[in-house]
């Protein structure tokens, strides 16, 4: 039986850009307040995989990306943001079908750069660890 994001309490995130929309739908469910107080989920589709039929590293990254971006974006009150650095260690395999849930914290935050770590996991199994600097544009 295919995981139904919505009956576990899932919504689809608003605001996904068009690439977001080609990958996606990201969902999101609240669990406690604050920037990191979401948790963000893939449902793993065939047309994420790679040729061994398992889930491309790239799109696990780019789960990382939108996540913890989002996170951050939601720390600095929406201000414009980039992506400075985000390195990702892959350390189990996802699977077609899979619910892929993202949770993130932040580290630390200066007035122009924010450093967040996140963990990605299907079933509480971590499948993807990331750790990232953003940039808050328009400050020195």
């Amino acid at each position: 039986m295919t995981f139904d994001p919505t009956s576990a309490g899932w919504k689809q995130r608003s605001g996904q850009g068009p690439f977001t929309q080609q990958v996606g739908p990201i969902w999101v469910r609240r669990e406690a307040e604050g920037p990191a107080g979401s948790a963000y989920g893939l449902l793993a589709e065939e047309r994420h995989t790679n040729s061994r039929g398992v889930v491309h590293g790239g799109m696990l990254m780019t789960l990382a990306d939108h996540v913890l971006g989002w996170m951050v974006w939601d720390a600095v009150e929406r201000a414009a943001c980039a992506t400075v650095s985000l390195n990702n260690q892959f350390i189990a395999a996802v699977k077609p079908g899979d619910f892929i849930e993202m949770r993130g914290r932040i580290v630390r935050q200066t007035r122009s750069l924010i450093f967040i770590q996140g963990t990605a996991t299907v079933n509480e199994k971590v499948v993807l660890t990331a750790e990232g600097i953003w940039k808050v544009l328009g400050v020195s």
